[in-house]
């Protein structure tokens, strides 16, 4: 099963990026091409019934494997990242972090008004980051369609936040 053995490479980093959180390492997964490819086939496979447009990758776990889930469903991939890196002209949402805050941004050309958008990101926490995306992709008149999460830290009770933009949430390993 995917998510046995999604589970069984993810690593927990205690105290990181500060005392009290346990970080979910996805990078060993990284190592394994066989198991980099199932989890764009398994994530191909459940959206296979969902129109998307476009997949939103955040930054910057998101865009690991959103970028080859896009490749995959040969739709276009719109990069979501921290203030102040995107070239052109953007639209930004503030919000809080488990540990901080922090902004992020979106082209404000990156797709037509109306256009289907999955938001993509490796690991669904408190759902703070999601949620901003989500406020952007609506701010440009987009149509959130779904997300999928390599990792769902189900236990923080955060799937409750997306659902007023989508109820088609997908994890792949979750955490109770």
């Amino acid at each position: 099963m995917l998510e046995d053995r999604l589970k069984s490479v993810i690593r927990d980093i205690p105290d990181f990026p500060q005392p009290g959180i346990v970080f979910k390492d996805i990078t060993p997964i990284l190592k394994d091409q066989d198991l980099c490819k199932a989890i764009v086939d398994e994530l191909a496979f459940r959206l296979k019934d969902l129109a998307i447009d476009a997949i939103a990758g955040v930054e910057s776990r998101g865009f690991l494997f959103g970028m080859m889930l896009a490749n995959k469903l040969n739709i276009p991939f719109i990069p979501i990242r921290k203030q102040g890196k995107l070239p052109f002209k953007t639209i930004a949402e503030s919000y809080k972090l488990e540990y901080g805050q922090a902004t992020i941004e979106v082209h404000e050309d990156a797709f037509t008004p109306g256009s289907r958008i999955l938001i993509h990101d490796d690991l669904l926490a408190t759902g703070g980051t999601v949620v901003a995306a989500s406020k952007l992709i609506e701010k440009l008149e987009g149509i959130i369609v779904g997300y999928a999460f390599i990792i769902s830290l189900d236990f923080l009770q955060s799937l409750g936040r997306l659902t007023r933009f989508s109820d088609n949430i997908i994890a792949l390993a979750r955490y109770e």
